[in-house]
């Protein structure tokens, strides 16, 4: 041992009172105490590095690392400092360099609990999952009575696929525990994720036989019976299954899961089974009626004459009723040529009908329907025509809805919605306002506002109104990126960037990006707290969705905003080029051209920098007026603007997508617009041949095909 770190027996009971502070977060306490420590013993590593602990704690961290880097100085071979200084990395989110301090203290003491403990999260979060087995071994070596340590183990093995282990593991912890006493949620929660692993083992039969075992004590009873309907289905049983998905049905006939999974088990999911399938679903319908599910997957699988039967029926209903969003239910069955034909068929005999007798179809005895089917037909024609492209058609019918009743918000909605189709996005904008100004309470419509605001590149406006549904004592900007609306930064940075203010723009992709970095850090307290509240099935569900959040198409939208940015600053002409076409001029001519864009530039530079001194004494007024408040130090993006490696920068949008959404064009038309600006030829072909694995005819690949050919003179 060190001899500077022994301490008298009175210094050496006030530091284990300094630990005991930190477990209990008594921070300020702590300090007192290392305080006293160290006007004894100035040179006491672990006091050292346990004061840098609390100071950081108490938001002084670059004071912090200084005390923490003194006492490793001062006593390089002591656990606690290394374990602290790991803490320290690990609050910043420094995982790597986390992991290295916490090697060092596991070299200096293998055996302590804390560490290992800390270290098994940090490899969790780091997804080390191999390393991870070897400490949670270690952890159940060490307190084998302690279940979290048990558990933790179980999920390690199952996370690198060594499925029959962690049921080895798990049934071990199960027979150290009492399981005749009452029937428990975690208790529940413990023996279904024992069902979870030999499910994903592949042996549904054990999987089934245990199950049923322990169905006296599981409290969640819907999903026992969805896991044994599912495990009957993967078995062939097939008379069983079907009964099991028709109890499922009876309880919940709104879940079209369960109706799928009766189809799929009793083999009638397949194109060449639809006859079948029309008929159970008919049968089903006519039990459970108020059923969408049913209704939809009806409708997928009925054909002729039985579709246009029932699509007729569910047509004239949700017209009859007003059910706005009727279109999109249909819009799906569109794919078909021959269910497409009857449905517009079928709109177009109601408008007409409508029109002149009040009444769906022309026949004497129809019953003659309220004045609002016809507003609703004509609503849904007008979505028709606009899905084809059809923009004269479709403004003139919504108009004839509009004069029809004025006051319905969704007929200015969807009209806004044909005109930005048609590219006329000012126009667009301006009647969404006006669908807004008809109900001032809806906060959907109010982003819809300004969602199309920033699409006409009203910007100002945009923040103000969405601003009426923010916080008051806070910038509306600011609040929607405290609640990660990834929408607003994302439309917002499309509008900077089609205005060529790339600074601003690239701030706002990049506040994108820190929200998936949020969500990804965020997980960190999960790792302790699922195992204690053994909510197990759902935190590995957790695991797994955060290792695919980059491929979320909002993030796909924000990096390809990013990447188009990058890419127009590293293709920015240089300073000296002005730009002005000299072609027949003369050398006065030239001359006074030159002069002239002088002048503009400078201009133009002067405007900027007042605009920018201006904001930026605006929000130091801000911050005189509430200290508290946040106060933007780059609001014009320079950071990211003046960066000096665009191409790198855009690589950190895209290489997620590489690993996360390999099967998105976008993901390898952005990688080849990088590297063959950056000569990697290589790589650049790559993401050529993918493109042509995913779509040959997609307009991007030959242009492309070209332009690598004649960059590379291949």
């Amino acid at each position: 041992m060190n001899a500077k770190r022994e301490l008298p027996s009175k210094e050496s009971a006030v530091f284990k009172n300094i630990l005991r502070n930190y477990e209990h977060k008594q921070y300020k306490k702590g300090l007192k105490l290392a305080d006293s420590i160290l006007k004894r013993f100035p040179e006491h590593g672990e006091t050292l590095a346990m004061k840098g602990l609390f100071l950081n704690n108490l938001e002084k961290k670059e004071e912090g690392y200084e005390y923490v880097k003194k006492g490793l100085r001062y006593d390089l071979t002591s656990h606690i400092c290394w374990h602290v200084y790991g803490l320290l990395h690990r609050a910043d989110k420094n995982y790597e360099e986390a992991a290295k301090c916490y090697t060092h203290a596991l070299k200096y003491n293998k055996n302590d609990i804390n560490i290992l403990r800390d270290f098994a999260l940090l490899q969790t979060q780091m997804r080390h999952y191999d390393a991870l087995v070897e400490t949670r071994s270690e952890l159940v070596q060490q307190k084998s009575n302690n279940p979290p340590f048990w558990i933790g183990l179980a999920i390690a093995y199952q996370l690198v696929g060594e499925y029959d282990t962690a049921v080895t593991t798990l049934q071990a912890h199960e027979d150290n525990l009492k399981m005749d006493g009452p029937v428990t949620f975690e208790m529940s929660e413990l023996l279904m994720y024992h069902n979870t692993l030999l499910e994903e083992s592949g042996n549904y039969q054990a999987a089934l036989d245990h199950l049923v075992e322990i169905e006296p004590k599981v409290t969640d009873k819907s999903g026992w019976k969805e896991k044994r309907a599912l495990f009957l289905a993967k078995l062939g049983k097939v008379e069983e299954a079907d009964a099991a998905y028709r109890l499922l049905i009876s309880e919940n006939p709104y879940n079209g899961q369960y109706v799928k999974g009766l189809l799929v088990a009793t083999g009638l999911d397949g194109e060449d089974k639809k006859a079948e399938a029309n008929q159970i679903l008919s049968e089903l319908r006519s039990q459970y009626p108020r059923s969408k599910a049913i209704e939809d997957l009806a409708l997928k699988y009925a054909v002729g004459d039985s579709f246009k039967v029932k699509v007729d029926a569910v047509l004239q209903g949700s017209l009859r009723k007003g059910v706005p969003s009727i279109f999109n239910s249909m819009k799906k069955y569109y794919n078909d040529a021959e269910k497409l034909r009857t449905i517009e068929a079928l709109v177009l005999e109601y408008a007409e009908s409508l029109a002149k007798n009040g009444t769906f179809n022309s026949s004497n005895d129809a019953t003659r329907e309220p004045p609002t089917a016809y507003l609703w037909t004509l609503y849904y024609l007008a979505q028709h025509y606009d899905y084809h492209r059809q923009t004269d058609k479709a403004l003139e019918t919504i108009e004839k809805a509009i004069q029809h009743t004025p006051t319905v918000v969704e007929l200015y909605m969807t009209k806004g919605k044909i005109l930005k189709h048609a590219g006329r996005a000012e126009e667009a904008s301006k009647v969404m306002d006006e669908a807004r100004k008809l109900d001032l309470q809806d906060r959907f419509i109010n982003s819809k506002c300004a969602k199309y605001m920033l699409r006409a590149g009203h910007i100002a406006e945009a923040e103000k109104t969405v601003g009426l549904f923010t916080r008051r004592d806070i910038a509306p900007l600011q609040d929607l990126i405290d609640m990660q609306c990834q929408w607003f930064s994302t439309e917002e940075g499309n509008a900077y960037a089609a205005k060529k203010e790339y600074g601003k723009a690239l701030k706002r992709f990049h506040t994108v990006d820190k929200f998936y970095s949020d969500i990804f850090d965020d997980q960190f307290d999960f790792h302790t707290y699922c195992l204690r509240k053994a909510t197990l099935r759902a935190y590995v569900n957790m695991l797994r969705c955060e290792d695919t959040l980059r491929s979320h198409p909002y993030y796909v939208k924000a990096a390809k905003g990013a990447v188009q940015v990058y890419l127009a600053l590293a293709d920015k002409p240089s300073q000296s080029d002005n730009g002005i076409d000299e072609t027949g001029m003369s050398e006065a001519e030239k001359k006074k051209a030159r002069n002239k864009a002088r002048k503009a530039e400078l201009k133009a530079q002067q405007d900027k920098e007042a605009k920018k001194a201006a904001q930026l004494k605006e929000e130091a007024v801000k911050q005189k007026q509430d200290p508290k408040k946040p106060v933007d130090q780059d609001p014009f993006g320079e950071k990211y603007l003046n960066t000096t490696t665009p191409l790198e920068d855009a690589l950190h949008f895209v290489k997620p997508l590489q690993q996360l959404a390999p099967n998105l064009i976008d993901t390898h038309t952005l990688g080849f617009e990088i590297y063959i600006r950056q000569n990697k030829w290589l790589l650049a072909l790559r993401c050529l041949v993918k493109t042509a694995q995913i779509n040959k005819s997609h307009p991007s690949f030959k242009v492309n095909l070209e332009r690598f050919q004649k960059a590379g003179r291949f």
